[in-house]
């Protein structure tokens, strides 16, 4: 066996090893698969929420996307950041109390007026969205993880997809969303260390920034330009769109379970520091690699997706192309495992809840959402950043604003929230109809058009019963 594949099995191994050690924590229930007892630390809340929001989208598709576009990436991660810095200033506090007066373990539940009735049309609504995006969503993390091991080891890509699916679901089973959280934190470190790598490598090539950009300039003028080619509306509705794409975590079932299982509301503000202290420093990395990767390999590329996994393969010893496929794979199954329990406790909470108390059949829900992940997986031809973006907008739009507006204890009734909910996914699709997208993320208009819809109801409000 080669020094890669070694040491790329040697930290699969330890990950699995961690996984499977949190059965030594777990309770044989409901409540602790799917949130972890609302009892887990702060620090390690920050670094799982980090692991699962900046995975295959971070390695694969926002890389590929930079291979592309160049410097005006870095726009697309700022905006991001700041989006989600927001979400995490003004909402997850809110999210956490209110989940101490309202006890719930799935996100569909919070979009009821009432979260303890399982009957609610609209939480059966919002399932059904959380079990449709959120597939598609895990399904692109399977693939991200593929293309890596295809680079890497010339396995077919659904090889690399079952192997994936194989590992989360071996330790979901073990410890739930428990072991998805411990692994998240091992898989943050070995993320971040890939990333660290290959940025030395590139500065060893290429040199410091200003060589950067001069490298870059001889490949292709265009990609030092910091406003993207073809703008319909501008630079700042552009960047806007992707603040807007920061503030879609509302919606977020993977990422708001995981504020849910925080110890008390008190804990946030410490899982915040965590979480960007990671976060910043992690996203300038992913774009400026991609940047060295865009002339180290100018010219070799057929599939802007493979970027990373090429560049660790020519540019880094074999142990550390293990150890930074690993970091790639990684990336994709701290996300795809947290998708996956969501889809399961959507279907074993909100869509059959008298099935939901029994915890074997809750991780054989687990195991049937997994199958069906795979399937999409293997089936689905869009590359990983047009899937990861449109499932992300689509789950933002529609969930985020109903569930903003409950956290808030703003008045919403059923009608008003169903028809948020429908104009906004009108609207997402409409705008990626009509070629905009890539000028706005279409999560933008979406939110504006659900809260337009909110403010025109709003004189109509009835109280629910």
């Amino acid at each position: 066996m080669s020094a890669t594949a070694y040491s790329f099995s040697v930290v699969l191994v330890v990950f699995l090893i961690i996984g499977v050690s949190s059965i030594r924590k777990k309770h044989h229930d409901v409540n602790d698969y799917l949130t972890a007892g609302y009892s887990t630390a702060p620090w390690l809340i920050g670094l799982s929420s980090v692991a699962t929001n900046n995975s295959g989208y971070m390695f694969i598709g926002l890389v590929g996307y930079t291979w592309v576009a160049g410097v005006s990436a870095f726009w697309v991660a700022l905006g991001w950041l700041v989006g989600d810095w927001l979400a995490w200033r003004g909402f997850h506090q809110r999210l956490r109390r209110y989940s101490e007066d309202h006890p719930v373990n799935t996100i569909p539940a919070l979009t009821a007026l009432n979260p303890t009735t399982a009957s609610s049309p609209l939480r059966v609504v919002s399932a059904v969205i959380t079990l449709l995006f959120l597939a598609v969503y895990a399904a692109a993390q399977l693939k991200a993880g593929s293309k890596a091991l295809h680079v890497m080891f010339n396995w077919p890509e659904w090889l690399g997809a079952m192997l994936g699916a194989l590992v989360v679901v071996l330790y979901s089973f073990a410890g739930g969303i428990r072991a998805s959280i411990w692994t998240d934190v091992a898989q943050s470190f070995v993320m971040l260390f890939g990333m660290v790598a290959l940025f030395v490598a590139g500065l060893l090539a290429v040199g410091w920034p200003w060589q950067l950009e001069a490298a870059l300039t001889a490949v292709d003028p265009a990609l030092t330009r910091w406003t993207p080619d073809g703008l319909l509306f501008g630079l700042v509705p552009f960047v806007l769109g992707w603040v807007a794409a920061g503030l879609g975590a509302i919606g977020q079932p993977h990422i708001l379970v995981r504020t849910i299982a925080l110890r008390s509301p008190e804990d946030v503000p410490a899982a915040r520091r965590v979480y960007f202290a990671w976060y910043l420093p992690f996203a300038v990395l992913t774009v400026t690699v991609g940047l060295y990767a865009r002339v180290l390999l100018d010219g070799s590329l057929i599939d802007p997706e493979m970027t990373l996994p090429l560049m660790a393969q020519q540019f880094l010893p074999e142990v550390l192309t293990g150890m930074v496929l690993a970091a790639i794979f990684a990336a994709t199954l701290s996300t795809a495992d947290s998708m996956l329990l969501s889809c399961s406790a959507a279907i074993s909470q909100d869509l059959i809840p008298r099935f939901g108390q029994s915890y074997v059949r809750t991780k054989l829900g687990t195991l049937a959402v997994t199958l069906v992940v795979l399937a999409i997986a293997l089936a689905a031809p869009a590359n990983v950043f047009t899937l990861v973006v449109f499932a992300w907008s689509s789950l933002g739009g529609t969930l985020g604003p109903v569930i903003l507006l409950r956290i808030v204890h703003a008045p919403l009734n059923r009608p008003t929230a169903m028809a948020m909910m429908a104009a906004s996914m009108v609207t997402l699709i409409t705008w990626q109809a009509l070629g905009y997208s890539e000028s706005i993320y279409e999560l933008l208009p979406a939110l504006l058009v659900a809260f337009l819809v909110y403010g025109l109801m709003f004189p109509f409000q009835r109280k629910e019963a």
